[in-house]
């Protein structure tokens, strides 16, 4: 646990130093994906919804148009930049209230109304590429599940198995030949890789007591350009694999990387992700 505390707070680093870049990153990657999942997830006018590692707002926005003002949107994030860009961006909306918060010990009882103290449970819990980044995913993810009402719903986007891994092998390759280091070699995959298949997701969230699970693939492709391929890197957790380089490290693990995938043909890069649903 201690090794999986360390990871996150180094992917938070990752994410408060990619604030800007992220939001560049949106239109390409994050708001797509974000679509696909409130496709998904639904929200109803006057419910009470949960968007945990809300990011920039790309689920977290659209959910909160959804609700309208009879209902609530309560974004949470470790990051401090990214929830000040959900506050920015959605200042109209009242209905939405932006939290720098570990949603792993969130209680909902931020969401008051009027000053009143309690609150009420979630009619909705979504997440869009987050719950793979707790320092125990299932736990975390059960810990989400706990504040929904009876019968409220999940919607929890993971990336399939294989997805980014044309930027992902590339990028770490080439940090790995800037930093004199030899290249990456087999480790052991992690939870959202052993589950990144439509039938071990859904048997995982049934793991985790939800019923009714459907899982939903959502196919994308992001077409590379120079500028968005490097906008992957350092608009994402992929911006960790650059920490401790100084500025000509970083240029370098850029020509290195951005000549890996010209030399491979690489043009798109795979982003489909999976959208986990059940009742509680």
């Amino acid at each position: 646990m201690a090794q999986s505390q360390k990871n996150m707070s180094r992917m938070l680093a990752a994410f408060d130093a990619a604030a800007v870049d992220f939001s560049r990153l949106s239109p390409h990657l994050w708001d797509r994906v974000a679509h696909g999942t409130v496709e998904v997830s639904r929200p109803q006018l006057g419910e009470w919804v949960l968007d945990a590692c809300c990011g920039d707002g790309a689920s977290a926005i659209p959910a909160a148009r959804l609700v309208g003002p009879s209902g609530r949107v309560d974004a949470v994030d470790l990051s401090s930049p990214l929830v000040d860009a959900v506050t920015r961006s959605g200042a109209e909306l009242s209905q939405l209230s932006a939290h720098h918060a570990d949603v792993t010990a969130w209680t909902g009882l931020h969401n008051r109304i009027d000053g009143e103290d309690g609150g009420r449970p979630y009619d909705l819990v979504q997440s869009v590429l987050g719950i793979f980044f707790f320092p125990d995913m299932a736990a975390g993810t059960e810990h989400l599940i706990s504040l929904l009402r009876p019968g409220g719903r999940v919607a929890l986007t993971i990336w399939r198995r294989g997805s980014m891994a044309e930027v992902g092998n590339r990028l770490a390759a080439a940090a790995a030949q800037v930093r004199g280091e030899p290249a990456p070699g087999h480790r052991e995959p992690h939870l959202v890789e052993r589950i990144g298949n439509v039938r071990a997701y859904d048997l995982w969230l049934g793991q985790r007591g939800l019923r009714d699970t459907r899982v939903v693939k959502h196919d994308l492709a992001v077409s590379l350009t120079a500028e968005i391929a490097w906008l992957l890197v350092i608009g994402s957790g992929f911006r960790s694999t650059l920490q401790g380089l100084v500025e000509a490290q970083v240029a370098a693990v850029r020509d290195e990387y951005l000549g890996a995938l010209d030399r491979d043909g690489i043009t798109e890069v795979d982003a489909t992700t999976l959208v986990g649903t059940g009742l509680r």
